[in-house]
Order: C-alpha cells, then sequence, then structure tokens
C-alpha cells in the first residue's frame, strides 16, 4: 500500500518567522490574535500550528529570530577594528538614531518581552536574562579593549561599566516607547559616555 507524500511548506518559513516577529514587536504578546500572525505571515492556522506550534510557541521563535537577525547585527558594530571606544560611541549613537526612526514606538523586542511576559514566564524571563547577558559581555570585551588602546583608565572596571551602559540601554528603551525625543535621548548619551572619560 502506498503512503501518501508528506505535503511540501508551500510558504519560507525564516520570513513567515520574521513577519510574525514583526506583529510581536508592534503588538506585543497579549494584544496579537493568531488572526493577526496569519494574516501578516501569509500563512493559514494549520501552517502555522504545524509549524511553529502555537502562539507561545511561535513568540519563544520570533525572540529567537530578533536575537540572531536584529542584535547580532547591532553587536557587531561593537567587534569592529579601531577605536573601541569609539565603537561604544557609536554603539549609543546608533540607538538614538534607531529610536528617533522608530515612528511606530516599537522600541527594542526583547525589552518589550521583559516587560510585558518575565514577571510571570520564567521561559520567557531566561531569554530575555541570555540576551541582556550577551549585551553586556560584548559591551565588557569593547571596554577591556578600549582599556588596552589606553582609550580607558585601567582604574575602572569594565564588568561593572557593562553593567552601567546595559542598565542605561534598558531605561532609554522603556523610555523611546513613551518619549523619543531625540534631544532628551542625546542628552542621557552623553551623560553616559562622559564615565568613560
Amino acid at each position: 500500500m502506498l503512503r501518501p507524500m508528506a505535503r511540501k511548506k508551500e510558504f519560507d518559513q525564516d520570513q513567515a518567522l520574521e513577519q510574525a516577529m514583526q506583529v510581536f514587536w508592534l503588538k506585543g504578546y497579549e494584544a496579537t490574535s493568531i488572526q493577526d500572525l496569519v494574516q501578516q505571515m501569509g500563512i493559514n492556522r494549520g501552517s502555522l500550528y504545524d509549524t511553529f506550534g502555537d502562539k507561545r510557541s511561535l513568540f519563544l521563535s520570533a525572540i529567537a529570530f530578533y536575537d540572531a537577525e536584529i542584535v547580532s547585527a547591532i553587536l557587531q558594530g561593537l567587534e569592529q577594528p579601531g577605536s573601541a571606544k569609539q565603537a561604544i560611541h557609536d554603539y549609543l549613537h546608533a540607538f538614538v538614531h534607531r529610536a528617533h526612526s522608530d515612528p511606530q514606538g516599537r522600541g527594542c523586542l526583547i525589552t518589550n518581552a521583559a516587560v510585558e511576559l518575565s514577571p510571570h514566564d520564567s521561559e520567557v524571563k531566561a531569554r530575555v536574562v541570555a540576551n541582556l547577558s550577551r549585551i553586556e559581555s560584548a559591551l565588557c570585551r569593547t571596554l577591556r579593549r578600549a582599556q588596552q588602546q589606553g582609550e580607558i583608565s585601567e582604574d575602572k572596571d569594565p564588568k561593572v561599566l557593562a553593567r552601567f551602559l546595559l542598565n542605561t540601554l534598558q531605561g532609554l528603551r522603556v523610555i523611546t516607547k513613551v518619549d523619543p525625543d531625540p534631544e532628551r535621548l542625546q542628552d542621557i548619551v552623553t551623560t553616559t559616555l562622559a564615565i568613560l572619560d
């Protein structure tokens, strides 16, 4: 007896996942419906459930996609050759630019998930913690490199500085959700970077 052949998926999974990420990023987890997702992803409910599982599983996949695609691209700037101190300056100033050019006020998907879901979802919390640790480590490596280049005093603890910068960034990400005034953001960044002098 011949077995029926499995149906080949007729959509690009990465593209569909990116579209799901965009919906969650804009609306948040709770406000996003399955209908919102299938409409944006261009697939039917059956394909969504068969490929990605339920809404929560899809959200966790969207966070992983955001981390791999968006966060990784942003962190690459810290690893570029040249002045490490300038790389940190550029990293924070680029944040202001991204916030100013985000008319929908999406902010950061990881920060949004931290605020919305971390208090009552341990798995989301673990993903957020892992992401923040990754950013902190990248900042710490760059700060150590700045010390090796003689750009930052050896008296400063790169781990403590990295934590301070990460905390400032997270605060900025929350502020931009309600008031992304570039002058205000620039003032915060300028004052933050003064700690490196």
